[in-house]
């Protein structure tokens, strides 16, 4: 009866393992620049509803949700929340734009158009712009470094 349930125990714990995300290498590099800047990243459901990653700058918290390792789109979901974080550090702790000459892809205009404030407009154009560049994680880390000193 005990090596039943040990056996059970086993099998459940390699079931759960098995089903954790797999983290790419730039997601972790670019989760722990983040922790290093304060910022903490919480790996659960954002708490507004139907976003896939979320910051919080009262006190520097990203969510990111679930659902975007199986949709493989995490390091791009950490990369657009890494461009809040900077401008987040660019504004003192309040979330301003970073000033950026480069424009996102089409295909991303109307993600950052639903906004009707324009602030947040600018906000997210940033973000989703540096996210849909070939080299977006290297952009995400040099604007961390530069504005997160």
């Amino acid at each position: 009866m005990f090596i039943k349930i040990i056996q059970t125990l086993l099998l459940t714990s390699f079931l759960l393992i098995s089903q954790l995300p797999t983290l790419e290498p730039k997601f972790i590099n670019l989760k722990n620049q983040l922790e290093n800047q304060g910022f903490q990243i919480i790996i659960e459901l954002p708490p507004k509803r139907g976003t896939y990653g979320l910051l919080r700058e009262a006190d520097k918290k990203i969510w990111i949700n679930p659902v975007v390792f199986e949709l493989h789109i995490s390091t791009q979901t950490l990369i657009h929340e890494a461009v809040h974080a900077a401008q987040v550090c660019a504004g003192k702790g309040k979330i301003k734009t970073l000033g950026l000459n480069i424009q996102p892809s089409n295909y991303a205009r109307p993600f950052f158009m639903r906004y009707t404030d324009v602030h947040r407009q600018d906000l997210e154009r940033e973000a989703y712009a540096v996210q849909t560049q070939p080299n977006s994680y290297e952009l995400a880390v040099s604007l961390l470094q530069r504005f997160c000193k």
